[in-house]
This record gives structure tokens, sequence and C-alpha cells, in this order.
């Protein structure tokens, strides 16, 4: 599951090739964070209704939590996608 395209060169010591592992393992959760976030984005875009933008409230406040978004980027997106609403 874990794949190394990133690395340029194998690491030497055995901390960096578990800081490898690790990067890389964050790295796939990370984007799986992100596409389903922007997922949730365009489905309230799509379909704008309180169901939808509850949920992407939620994945936006997980990305920010998780630092994958800075505060002031989901809070513009939530003020964003709350005018569609109203």
């Amino acid at each position: 599951m874990l794949c190394y395209l990133q690395q340029t060169t194998m690491p030497v010591t055995r901390t960096a090739k578990r800081a490898m592992v690790r990067s890389d393992r964050k790295r796939i959760f990370n984007l799986r964070r992100s596409r389903l976030m922007r997922e949730a984005i365009k489905l309230v875009k799509s379909q704008p209704n309180q169901k939808n933008l509850s949920q992407a409230f939620s994945l936006i406040d997980r990305a920010t939590k998780h630092k994958l978004i800075h505060k002031n980027k989901a809070a513009r997106l939530k003020s964003n996608l709350s005018t569609l609403l109203s």
C-alpha cells in the first residue's frame, strides 16, 4: 500500500527509514482527507441543502484540525458555502 515515489534516494539510517514509512502513511491519509473534503464541497455546490452543508463543514473542520488547510481558508470555505444555502 505504501509507495516510495517521492523518495529520490533511499534513506541510510534506521530512523530515516522509519520516518519515510511514517510520512508515506500520513501522506496517504492526508490525500484521502483532502479528497473527501473536495468531494463534499462539490456536492454542496451542486446540491445545496442542510445535510450536505453540515457534512462539508465537518470535513473542513477535520482537515483544519489535521493542518491540511489553514484555519482562515476553512473559515472562508465555510462562509462561501453557507451563502449558497441562504
